[in-house]
């Protein structure tokens, strides 16, 4: 089914939740998912809105499941939050942030820390924790019109137990209560696509960017000009499918399927 692009795929951009594992359960045998990848000589990342754990704890996710994998090769919307904050507080600072504790620990390595007294910016993520008192401060905040930024717009994400809430769920309600659209720092928004592809050394052309959803992976991949490849392993229908335009340039059952390898 790749082979059916021109020009030829260099490097892919790979999804994780619902595309190479659900919850704990990896979608088949990983580690041989990988070798043929490589066989097929085809450079690989991993970008996922997944902010709950950071890139360490994504690699060692993988490593579970047999697949060994470079720190370069994952990057999560954590790391484009980070980018997206230096780049209007270079020198670090105090932020509030709603966010689970990887996304918090990450946001400190930088240089800033939680403080919602004299935060320069508000950043809402997935939070387990999450109290009203929480969105309280967020929506206040915000409504001042500190910057606001969103790690990711994922409403759900899949698991074995089915759709659980998403970090999107709990941004949609700072959003609704603030009036205020966020600045989100996952996809569908372009910048992780841009950083993927620095790092694989591929054009938007010779790139294919595979998930298992479309308004985050495929719109994201449309949108920074890549291939586009649907997988049906995670949480959209034919029926959404069906009603998505533009269409993703291929569509398979699995990634094995997508990537003709057996």
């Amino acid at each position: 089914m790749i082979k059916s692009l021109s020009p030829s795929i260099r490097g892919l951009i790979l999804d994780m939740d619902g595309v190479l594992y659900r919850g704990n359960e990896p979608v088949g045998d990983l580690p041989a998912l990988f070798r043929g990848i490589q066989e097929k000589g085809l450079r690989v990342i991993m970008a996922t809105n997944n902010a709950v754990r950071n890139s360490t704890e994504h690699l060692e996710k993988m490593k579970s499941f047999g697949v060994d994998l470079e720190p370069w090769q994952v990057i999560n919307s954590i790391q484009v939050v980070v980018e997206l904050l230096k780049r209007k507080f270079p020198k670090g600072g105090p932020v509030y942030c709603v966010v689970s504790t990887s996304t918090m620990a990450a946001i400190e390595e930088a240089g800033y820390y939680n403080d919602e007294k004299n935060a320069q910016a508000v950043v809402v993520g997935l939070d387990r924790n999450v109290t009203y008192e929480k969105l309280e401060t967020a929506t206040i905040l915000v409504r001042s019109g500190l910057p606001y930024i969103g790690t990711n717009p994922d409403a759900s994400f899949p698991t074995p137990r089915g759709q659980l809430p998403g970090a999107g769920a709990i941004i949609a309600s700072v959003t609704t209560a603030s009036g205020v659209q966020p600045l989100f720092a996952g996809k569908p928004e372009p910048a992780m696509y841009e950083i993927s592809m620095e790092r694989l050394g591929s054009t938007p052309e010779t790139t294919l960017a595979i998930g298992d959803r479309l308004d985050t992976d495929i719109l994201g991949g449309y949108r920074a000009g890549c291939r586009t490849g649907l997988v049906m392993s995670g949480v959209t229908t034919p029926a959404e499918l069906e009603q998505w335009e533009p269409k993703p340039d291929l569509v398979a059952d699995d990634l094995w399927k997508m990537l003709d390898i057996r």
